[in-house]
């Protein structure tokens, strides 16, 4: 399956094709489109953490929280992970403190 997501990779956007590939999808092919696309327009795969999509940000979720919950991934490992990347890509209200860290790496 086609995942299409923005070009210019960003902290949230790293971890995501990871996730997908090792949890979701394992044959996935990543798409990297510019910012002005459409995304609405696209029926061809999955789209992800663009504007207003299912699998992008809501709330203090960031995409890859976003795929955890679409794909039931309850693995303690991988929320953690999710906060960490939370706190590294935004400002949530309780940041994990290791999110500094992968901010800067």
């Amino acid at each position: 399956m086609k995942w299409i997501t923005r070009e210019k990779v960003k902290v949230d956007w790293v971890p995501c094709p990871w996730l997908i590939r090792r949890f979701v999808d394992r044959d996935a092919e990543f798409v990297f489109l510019s910012q002005e696309t459409d995304w609405s327009q696209i029926s061809d795969g999955t789209v992800y953490d663009v504007p207003n999509c299912e699998l992008g940000h809501h709330g203090e979720d960031l995409s890859f929280n976003s795929i955890l919950k679409k794909f039931d991934l309850r693995d303690p490992a991988l929320l953690l992970l999710g906060e960490i990347v939370r706190a590294a890509d935004s400002h949530p209200s309780e940041p994990h403190p290791a999110g500094e860290g992968l901010r800067w790496a």
